[in-house]
């Protein structure tokens, strides 16, 4: 579950806006996508999205796994979404959904994606701690209940030379996101859902419930030219994504997009 660990490492894990099967999908997936070590793939929610019609990937306990594959070369990622409400995700057992880990899968990962998901697997059926999640309010919380459980899982299922390796691994982790700065007040607010209001001869309006965003973009003279052309924009540490654009009366359109906080990898340098 290494790929699961290093996305709790590096800030993958964040609380769904939404409760939205669908939109919860399409937030998580848009993490993957600004995650600067694949580069530029583009489809990765369209491919989970239909992957999710034709079979539907919620594995009980409360856990989903979907995924997008890649016949770009990379390494095996994931992003991790939390439900505080639950999500009526349509799985097997009938249990609200409140975690879903999304994976990528280049094609060279497949085989490492079958282990990771086979392992995850096993430890939400054989793990107590894996399974208890429900009435969790905090996402610092939830990160730290992760970290634990995966530790135990992992060391169940390795000798105990490579268990006692990974638990330290799990640790290192923890301590190095700790020296970052609160778990809790960091994580919660990485995505934020985004809706641009324009018409012309009068300049854009933001929607936005992240204050800082608001006078950002609004200051930003070739805001939508940037997002209409390319589908995404940069912007002082955030990544505006287009998601739709809807056209209404009056020469009015609303663009909806997702930002996302951009960060540094561990131990890395500031953006």
């Amino acid at each position: 579950m290494k790929s699961l660990l290093t996305a709790l490492q590096e800030g993958r894990l964040i609380e769904l806006p939404d409760n939205d099967k669908k939109k919860s999908l399409e937030y998580l997936a848009t993490i993957i996508e600004a995650i600067p070590d694949i580069g530029d793939v583009e489809g990765i929610t369209e491919s989970v999205l239909a992957r999710e019609q034709l079979h539907n990937t919620g594995i009980g306990k409360g856990w989903g796994c979907p995924h997008a594959r890649s016949n770009v070369s990379g390494e095996l990622l994931c992003s991790v979404g939390w439900s505080p409400a639950g999500i009526d995700y349509g799985s097997p057992d009938g249990v609200p959904v409140h975690l879903i880990v999304m994976y990528y899968v280049p094609d060279a990962q497949k085989n490492a994606y079958l282990k990771e998901i086979s392992s995850l697997a096993k430890a939400i059926q054989t793990v107590p701690s894996m399974q208890e999640h429900a009435s969790l309010t905090d996402l610092g919380e939830v990160r730290h209940r992760l970290l634990d459980a995966i530790s135990l899982a992992l060391e169940s299922m390795a000798p105990d030379a490579r268990a006692r390796m990974i638990q330290l691994d799990v640790k290192h982790a923890e301590n190095e996101s700790a020296d970052q700065g609160p778990v809790s007040s960091d994580l919660a607010t990485r995505v934020f859902p985004v809706q641009i209001i324009s018409s012309p001869g009068v300049r854009p309006i933001v929607l936005a419930q992240e204050a800082e965003l608001v006078p950002l973009l609004e200051s930003q003279t070739d805001l939508l030219t940037a997002l209409c052309n390319q589908g995404r924009a940069d912007f002082k540490g955030f990544q505006l994504i287009l998601r739709s654009v809807t056209r209404y009366q009056m020469d009015r359109t609303v663009h909806d997009c997702l930002a996302v906080k951009v960060s540094a990898r561990a131990g890395g340098p500031p953006p």
